[in-house]
C-alpha cells in the first residue's frame, strides 16, 4: 500500500477535518510506502475484528489488508433505533430525515436532451459535468455463518446533497435474499441515479444473514453508517466495514467532472441458455477501472435492469459482455459526452444484445 508524500495528495481521512471518515488513496506516481506514514496509520493483520472495531477512530483510520477502514459514526446503527434518535447526528447533517426510509424520487436522465440553447451554442451549453461518487464492488470479506451459502438481505444507500434521501445502491428484502459466498461479489442493485459529490455524501448500510424461519434469529452483518467528505479525485479504494459477524468490503472512487450514463441492455434472439456477464470499464487517473454491473443465466429474451455510471466527460466508457462458459468477450465503447443517446448491437452465435447509452449532466 502506498501513499501521496505530499500534502495536496494526502486521503481525508488522514487530514484533521472533521467527518473526514472515507478516504480514498492516491493512484500517483509521487508514492511512499506507509511505513513512512505510520505514525498517522496504523496497519494491521485482519485477525481480530472486534480489536480493529474498537481500536478505529476519525484520527486513527487502519489499513487492512490493503483496503482502509472506516470510522463508522457513533449512534448511526439501524436495527436499535439509534440512528433515528440521534439528534446531534441529524443536525451535523442538514436536518436529514432518518426516519423516511424511501428512495430518492429524482430519476436518472433528467438532462438526456439537450435544451433549444445548448443547440444553438453547444460551446456555451449551460449544463456542465459534476464530480460525483461512484461504486464499482461490494464483496462479502468475511462471515461467521457456517454455511456455504449466504442468504444475504438489506441495503446499502448513499444520500447527497440534491435531495437527501435514500440512494439504494444494495437492496433486497427478507423475501428475496441475495446468495452469495464468503470473499465472493454481492451483485449490486443500483444506484437509481448518479451521486452527486459536491457536498458531503453520508452512506448507510444494514446488512443481515437470513438464518432460520424467523427475523429475530438472523445475524447482523453489518449495521451503522459512514461519512464521504472527499474532494479529490481518486482510484477505487476498498473500504472494509466490521460487524458484529462479519465483513463487507465497499469498493469507491471519486469521479472528477463526470456526466451520468445511463445503460439499457435488450437480449434478445436466445437460441439456448447461457451465462451472462457485464462490466463497464471506466477511465479514472490514467487506467481503466471495472465495474461488475450483471452477471445470471439467460434463457430467454429480456432486458436486464438498468444501470447508471458515472464517467468523466470527454472520457471514452467500455462495456465488456462475457457469453456462456468459454467467457468469450465482446466489448463496445462509448464517448462520454452532456447530452444524447447512442445505440450499439452485438450479434453473437448464442444472442443478440442491443445496447442504449443516454449521457446527461445531474
Amino acid at each position: 500500500m502506498f501513499f501521496c508524500d505530499s500534502l495536496a495528495c494526502t486521503p481525508w481521512s488522514l487530514e484533521n477535518k472533521m467527518h473526514s471518515f472515507v478516504p480514498f488513496i492516491c493512484g500517483t506516481p509521487k508514492c511512499v510506502p506507509t511505513a513512512k506514514i505510520r505514525n498517522k496509520a496504523t496497519t494491521t493483520k485482519c485477525t481480530d475484528t472486534a480489536k480493529i472495531r474498537k481500536n478505529v477512530t476519525s484520527s486513527n483510520p487502519m489499513v487492512v489488508d490493503d483496503a482502509w477502514v472506516p470510522f463508522i459514526l457513533p449512534n448511526s446503527s439501524h436495527r436499535d433505533g439509534a440512528i433515528y434518535r440521534n439528534v446531534i447526528l441529524k443536525e451535523d447533517w442538514f436536518d436529514i430525515d432518518f426516519m423516511n426510509r424511501n428512495e430518492t424520487r429524482l430519476e436518472p436522465m433528467m438532462f438526456r436532451k439537450p435544451t433549444e440553447e445548448c443547440l444553438l451554442y453547444e460551446e456555451n451549453c449551460k449544463h456542465f459535468p459534476q464530480h460525483m461518487l461512484q461504486f464499482f464492488s461490494l464483496t462479502l470479506a468475511e462471515c461467521s455463518s457456517n454455511n456455504g451459502l449466504i442468504q444475504l438481505y438489506g441495503y446499502i444507500a448513499a444520500r447527497d446533497g440534491r435531495d437527501r434521501m435514500l440512494n439504494y445502491v444494495l437492496n433486497h428484502s427478507r423475501d428475496d435474499p441475495v446468495i452469495v459466498q464468503q470473499r465472493s461479489l454481492i451483485q449490486m442493485t443500483g444506484p437509481k441515479r448518479g451521486i452527486e459529490m459536491y457536498s458531503p455524501v453520508f452512506i448507510e448500510f444494514d446488512l443481515r444473514v437470513k438464518n432460520g424461519g424467523q427475523e429475530e434469529d438472523d445475524l447482523q452483518l453489518i449495521d451503522g453508517a459512514i461519512a464521504c467528505y472527499d474532494q479529490k479525485p481518486w482510484r477505487p479504494i476498498k473500504h472494509r466495514i466490521n460487524g458484529k459477524c462479519g465483513t463487507v468490503d465497499i469498493s469507491l472512487a471519486y469521479v472528477e467532472h463526470a456526466v451520468e450514463a445511463t445503460i439499457e441492455v435488450v437480449v434478445s434472439e436466445v437460441h439456448s441458455g447461457f451465462s451472462l456477464s457485464l462490466s463497464s470499464l471506466i477511465y479514472i487517473m490514467e487506467n481503466y477501472e471495472e465495474i461488475p454491473l450483471f452477471h445470471g443465466t439467460i434463457d430467454q429474451s429480456r432486458g436486464l435492469r438498468r444501470f447508471v455510471v458515472a464517467v468523466t466527460s470527454g472520457t471514452v466508457m467500455k462495456l465488456k459482455f462475457r457469453f456462456g462458459s468459454n467467457n468469450v468477450e465482446r466489448c463496445c465503447s462509448f464517448k462520454a459526452k452532456l447530452h444524447g443517446c447512442v445505440r450499439r448491437q452485438i450479434k453473437h452465435e448464442l444472442a443478440s444484445i442491443t445496447v442504449k447509452v443516454y449521457w446527461s449532466t445531474i
